[in-house]
């Protein structure tokens, strides 16, 4: 058995069409069919379902790409793990992170870059949580940023980052003067743009809401926090975001910030890895940036400035 043919069995699975597996893994497809068609008589079983075109796995053959999956990710974990005894971290990282934690990722990066100067870095940024810890599984990324929550599953190693809680971005008009902080009434009685309902946060906001019999029915919903900055910045709208977005995103004189309150709902970030086996260096060393990070301080003083700024 050659992990090239194992590769090519992956790329099936994933793909679901025979030519766009083999246009991904660069051969043709008389080579990959042949490949495949190989390991199947090495291992005596039928992994495919073939007519005309791809029919989808067979139960042997679903239970082979789980392994094959991980096989080839320990396979390339020992090849980076040389890489680096030789040279030090390089290759490429694959970073996934909830949406919400999309400008955080950069001060993680920015610590281990600085450290590893030979590693590039992939992101994706809008997954969920649940295809962000399908993904880590299944060796598709290396690391993630993800909410914790009790359920999370054993075969993921967690390393807590900090908590994020909300703030109310407002024109000035809308506040009354002097308020550092807000209640999730008062606020309902504001003009809101949110995040989309199936957003955590926009639903940690509506559970707030919740508690004091509350529903709120905002003009605006974006899937972007990024956004609900701008329309705050129109002067129309005041938004609930989280206060770890306030140091990367830039506020004109008009628009001020308080915290919600009564109550403070906070929420824990973490990076996620991949449990099994020794796991990748990169992914190691990833790990060991976070863990020198003090991002609770970082946020809280931000926060602080902009509210005794304004």
């Amino acid at each position: 058995m050659l992990f090239r043919q194992l590769e090519y069995f992956v790329a099936v699975a994933q793909e679901r069409h025979f030519a766009r597996a083999a246009e991904k893994c660069y051969v043709s497809q008389p080579a990959l069919s042949a490949a495949i068609a190989k390991l199947e008589r090495e291992l005596n079983v039928t992994l495919i379902n073939r007519g005309h075109s791809f029919e989808g796995l067979t139960p042997e053959g679903d239970r082979l790409v789980v392994w094959a999956k991980r096989i080839l990710a320990e396979h390339d974990a020992f090849k980076a793990e040389v890489d680096a005894v030789r040279s030090g971290i390089t290759g490429t990282l694959r970073l996934g992170t909830v949406p919400a934690a999309s400008t955080t990722v950069s001060l993680l990066l920015s610590a281990f870059c600085s450290e590893h100067p030979l590693a590039k870095v992939q992101i994706r940024s809008r997954l969920a949580s649940a295809e962000l810890h399908r993904r880590l599984r299944e060796f598709e990324l290396d690391a993630a940023m993800v909410h914790t929550t009790p359920n999370d599953a054993d075969d993921l190693e967690v390393t807590p980052l900090y908590q994020e809680h909300y703030v109310l971005l407002s024109p000035a008009e809308m506040l009354p003067p002097g308020a550092s902080t807000m209640s999730w009434p008062d606020a309902a009685q504001l003009p809101l743009a949110l995040l989309t309902p199936d957003m955590r946060n926009r639903r940690m906001i509506d559970e707030a809401f919740a508690g004091y019999s509350i529903t709120v029915a905002p003009q605006v919903e974006t899937d972007s926090v990024a956004s609900l900055f701008a329309q705050a910045a129109t002067g129309n709208w005041a938004c609930i975001v989280p206060h770890t977005w306030l140091w990367a995103s830039r506020l004109n004189a008009d628009i001020r910030v308080v915290e919600m309150v009564e109550p403070v709902i906070k929420s824990e970030v973490a990076l996620a890895t991949n449990s099994a086996g020794p796991g990748s260096p990169i992914a190691r060393a990833l790990n060991a940036s976070a863990q020198q990070l003090r991002l609770n301080e970082f946020f809280d003083a931000q926060l602080l400035s902009i509210t005794h700024r304004r």
